[in-house]
């Protein structure tokens, strides 16, 4: 006698398999985590921060003659 297979089974793990392939396919043509993602906008948040706290002020316009 043969052994019974749950097709179910292969199915699901055909799905799975699939979705693994186009889940790498993706992290290669994206390529950031979110770890990363936030990392660099937080680098990035500092860095503006910096910048506009030395800033000099214009020049106001009451003292003119």
């Amino acid at each position: 006698m043969s052994n019974v297979t749950n097709l179910n089974q292969f199915r699901k793990a055909k799905a799975r398999a699939d979705k693994r392939v186009t889940a790498d396919a993706n992290a290669t043509k994206f390529g950031r985590t979110k770890a990363q993602r936030a990392l660099e906008e937080a680098q990035s948040q500092r860095a503006r921060s910096s910048l506009d706290g030395h800033e000099i002020a214009p020049p106001k316009d009451d003292d003119a003659p």
